[in-house]
């Protein structure tokens, strides 16, 4: 930018800077204040009364060094007289003072002004600032693991009393949920191209029963799930996938006053196998999203036990302990963190042969007390058109389970 300086604005520039009065010396080399000699306009700023000289004399002091302060004292007194004369002369002669501090016009941006004696101006150009890099060096970087571990292990409980006349009745009762969930994937940090993730989880519910005059307890949770997906990387966020989920139970349950067996170790047991595509999002390590569509599925429905156990509550043919299927499903994972305290997990999963539909969809609600206490709110609705249509339900199958307890969490990063 081209800027024209006028006589006015070198003046304020220069008395901007130099702020300071000359004045002639006689003789005797003190300064003659009646006929100053000024070499830049005055510029007045404040007024300092003069010093008490026992105020002097402690500001001579707290300015003293233990030794060889002399160039201190001189340098003090020099600026101290300066100072003086500039304060006289303003005061003796005010018509000497052309500006005020307050008053002065912005001085100009600081750049460097080339002459241009062909057009007889002067020019100011920016200025090319060197910016130092003031990034700080990275942080010590700690061994990295091809393998990121989390693991998650929970005990809930909950308890009731009720008094014999309480007027709604009902039977005292306690039950306990203990829950193991643990992660295993791959670090796509190190693996870009790659995903593998493993999920083993192990869901154990307990509770007393007054009711059953045969057990003192029933088992109103046991599920063990084991996923694993692999997959190599198409494009952006999309692999080409593999995909295996494993399920069962390992204790006898029962019916209530009853003998009949309802489940037990691998009756029912489910394994699905998959061939497809993986989408996978991940934002920092507090939202987590997984989508997998396995056009080509195998499903494989397992009864070990058969003699106490009717094995078409699982669509398992009658007399038989397994039943194939081809077909397609469809699993979709979503964690989301929304602050440290409050967690959901949710987990929609489906297949079908084309002739049948089943389809399970847990959400868990963790709200974090502290770092050890935890409350959660279970939800897990199913449908299987493979089994019984029941008269209630139809197809349609609903658990849910609010509980109060402690967690234990470990993780590892990078």
């Amino acid at each position: 930018m081209k800027q024209f300086f006028t006589l006015k604005a070198c003046l304020a520039i220069a008395a901007f800077t130099m702020g300071l009065t000359m004045a002639a010396h006689d003789n005797s080399g003190r300064p003659d204040v009646d006929q100053p000699m000024l070499y830049a306009p005055l510029v007045y700023d404040n007024y300092t009364p003069a010093a008490h000289p026992a105020q002097a004399s402690r500001t001579e002091a707290l300015y003293a060094l233990d030794a060889g302060d002399d160039w201190l004292q001189e340098a003090i007194s020099e600026s101290e007289r300066t100072r003086q004369l500039r304060q006289r002369t303003m005061i003796e002669h005010p018509q000497l003072v052309a500006y005020n501090a307050n008053r002065l016009p912005e001085p100009p941006p600081e750049g460097i002004i080339p002459s241009d004696p062909k057009q007889g101006m002067l020019t100011v150009v920016p200025a090319q600032v060197a910016v130092e890099d003031i990034t700080p060096p990275d942080a010590p970087v700690g061994p990295l693991h091809n393998w990121l571990h989390v693991f998650n292990a929970s005990l809930q409980f909950t308890q009731a009393y009720i008094s014999g006349n309480w007027y709604q009745g009902g039977e005292n009762n306690l039950a306990l949920l203990g829950s193991v969930n643990w992660n295993c994937n791959l670090n796509q940090d190190l693996h870009p191209n790659w995903l593998f993730n493993n999920s083993l989880s192990y869901k154990l519910g307990i509770a007393t029963t007054h009711g059953d005059s045969i057990r003192k307890y029933l088992i109103n949770e046991d599920n063990f799930l084991f996923t694993s997906q692999l997959g190599y990387k198409a494009v952006k966020n999309w692999y080409y996938s593999a995909m295996l989920q494993f399920t069962t139970q390992f204790l006898n349950n029962y019916k209530v006053n009853t003998r009949t067996m309802t489940a037990a170790f691998l009756s029912p047991a489910e394994l699905n196998l998959g061939l497809g595509m993986t989408y996978n999002y991940k934002k920092a390590d507090d939202r987590v999203f997984t989508l997998a569509i396995a056009p080509i599925s195998y499903n494989l429905k397992y009864c070990r036990n058969i003699t106490d156990i009717d094995p078409t509550r699982f669509g398992i043919d009658a007399g038989k302990h397994t039943k194939n299927a081809f077909g397609s499903n469809f699993e979709a994972k979503l964690m989301w963190r929304f602050n440290p305290n409050v967690m959901i997990t949710s987990r929609l999963y489906m297949f079908t042969n084309y002739q049948y539909v089943q389809g399970d969809w847990e959400n868990t609600l963790d709200l974090s007390i502290g770092k050890y206490l935890t409350t959660q709110l279970f939800t897990h609705l199913r449908f299987d058109r493979s089994r019984t249509r029941d008269d209630d339900w139809n197809y349609w199958q609903f658990k849910e389970i609010l509980s109060l307890g402690v967690v234990y969490r470990f993780a590892t990063v990078n």
